[in-house]
């Protein structure tokens, strides 16, 4: 079946209990057993539950892989895929990955004994040089948040299977729609389902998608030990979603081009960030590896931090608001919001300055969202 297809029907669809076509919440917590030892393939929602199953099946057809296992967020499918590794082992990093995963690589893990560095992955020297005895994962984002910065998937893998090295992806931005890393050998997928797959801003949640029969055991067996699983409600919530989700990503990077173009044109704007940009660095790479640009679109003001705070007071619109991919669209300050846990110089050095604007651009008619950011520039 074609992604289309695949998006509304995979899994255990219609229900086998009743014919249910909507999937059901099976909001509960435990499952009566049949004797001792025998079950009808549930017993406690923690390990695993009919609803999140379905949406766990659905996202692994979609992105091409083995298996897919659902958190509670982005953040906690984040957390449960680090510990994969081992107290003294090193990560390659984007040096302008969402601020969340900066924290958790930066401030959390290493207590625990994991190093990381963090880099511009547009280099295969770059990359090499930074690679230690004690390396094992690769981590990128692609595009990257909120930089827009596209990473040659093919290169870095190349270079993770010369190295023996793990391969991590964030694919909440491209989604599987226009992006589908596990083609180009990528090891592991995850997903922020806040974002694109639900769509809708109504759940917080995320996805890990593995690709071998040992990662899919492993993430399994952290996922159960750490309790970090979604709910079914909120798993029922991202089914949803899911189903219109091509349409939606058609429709986010049409709008995402128009405004793109728009704000390359005004005299107010020093620079704008979007992939489907001939301007972009990375440009002819994604458009190699990606079937579109997808709906977010940066942009740095030529003016100081006051023309930032009038900008973002005089959008009605767009709304200032944190998160992103939803169908209303959002504006956010980077330094201020999304990435106010990296420190100053970190951001700096990254590129991401105070001058930076996030869109997130939605489904409103490209000429209201056009008149809305002509009014507040």
């Amino acid at each position: 079946m074609r992604f289309e297809t695949i998006a509304i029907h995979a899994g255990e669809r219609p229900d086998e209990m009743f014919g249910a076509v909507s999937v059901p919440i099976y909001q509960t917590s435990t499952f009566v057993f049949e004797d001792v030892g025998k079950t009808r393939g549930y017993d406690y929602s923690r390990t695993a539950n009919p609803t999140r199953k379905v949406l766990e099946d659905t996202i692994a057809a979609l992105e091409g892989g083995k298996a897919g296992f659902a958190f509670a967020t982005g953040m906690a499918a984040e957390a449960t895929v680090i510990h994969l590794l081992k107290c003294g082992d090193h990560v390659i990093s984007g040096d302008d990955v969402y601020g969340g995963t900066y924290r958790l690589f930066q401030d959390v893990m290493p207590d625990f004994g994991l190093e990381f560095t963090f880099l511009r992955m547009d280099s295969r020297q770059t990359i090499e040089a930074a690679i230690k005895p004690n390396t094992r994962m690769l981590w990128l984002e692609t595009p990257s948040n909120p930089l827009l910065n596209i990473v040659d998937v093919e290169m870095v893998v190349d270079i993770a299977k010369k190295h023996n090295l793990m391969t991590v992806i964030d694919n909440t931005f491209a989604t599987p729609y226009f992006l589908r890393p596990i083609e180009y050998g990528v090891d592991l997928v995850v997903h922020s389902t806040t974002k694109y797959l639900n769509g809708h801003c109504d759940v917080v949640g995320g996805a890990v998608v593995t690709t071998t029969e040992e990662l899919t055991e492993r993430v399994q067996f952290l996922l159960n030990a750490m309790g970090t699983c979604a709910s079914p409600f909120d798993c029922w919530l991202v089914l949803r979603g899911i189903e219109t989700l091509p349409v939606r990503m058609k429709q986010h990077a049409e709008n995402a081009t128009s405004v793109a173009n728009y704000l390359s044109g005004h005299p107010a704007v020093k620079r704008v960030f979007y992939p489907g940009l001939d301007s972009h660095p990375g440009h002819e790479i994604a458009k190699r590896q990606m079937k579109g640009f997808g709906g977010v679109v940066s942009f740095e003001l030529k003016e100081g931090t006051g023309a930032v705070s009038s900008f973002l007071k005089r959008i009605k619109v767009f709304s200032l608001a944190e998160s992103l991919g939803g169908v209303a669209s959002l504006a956010e300050h980077p330094a201020t919001m999304s990435h106010a846990s990296m420190p100053k110089e970190h951001r700096e050095k990254a590129g991401i300055t105070e001058e930076l604007i996030r869109l997130s651009v939605g489904l409103e008619n490209i000429d209201d969202l056009i008149d809305d950011l002509r009014r507040a520039l």
